[in-house]
């Protein structure tokens, strides 16, 4: 099973992009996109942002799940205090391990913006942040 990450910033900017693979079962960690949508996979998560921004408004709740479909591929989102958005498209009816690795990746945010150095809705380009993510993901996915 395959994953697309993307945390969005408040001005709906990428902030990080990752593409990862399942380590459940046999799993390798290697994502396992088709050539023929993978090109598509931030075009299908930055699609989701405006139904994200009508949900936001109703909802008290900083997980949403499923929030939209696309062939057979399911986007779900965390949303921070901060407006970021960190989006997943998955196939995966695991919501508990959804929540769980949205949780991870947000203390992982947290601690990025608690480093002096770091500006709000900058790219985050640190190795240590990726492998931190991948982590999570292998924990949790």
């Amino acid at each position: 099973m395959s994953y697309y990450l993307a945390i969005v910033g408040t001005k709906d900017n990428p902030i990080f992009q990752m593409e990862f693979g399942s380590w459940r079962g046999r799993g390798d960690g290697v994502p396992r996109f088709r050539e023929a949508i993978r090109h598509m996979n931030q075009f299908i998560v930055h699609s989701a942002l405006d139904i994200v921004e009508e949900v936001q408004w109703t909802s008290s709740s900083f997980y949403m799940k499923n929030i939209d479909r696309f062939n057979n591929s399911n986007i779900s989102v965390f949303l921070t205090a901060g407006n970021i958005k960190i989006m997943l498209l998955h196939k995966s009816k695991q919501d508990d391990a959804i929540r769980a690795f949205f949780q991870g990746v947000y203390d992982l945010y947290v601690k990025c913006l608690l480093n002096p150095f770091y500006t709000v809705d900058a790219p985050i380009t640190s190795p240590a942040f990726e492998v931190k993510v991948r982590a999570a993901a292998q924990k949790y996915l």
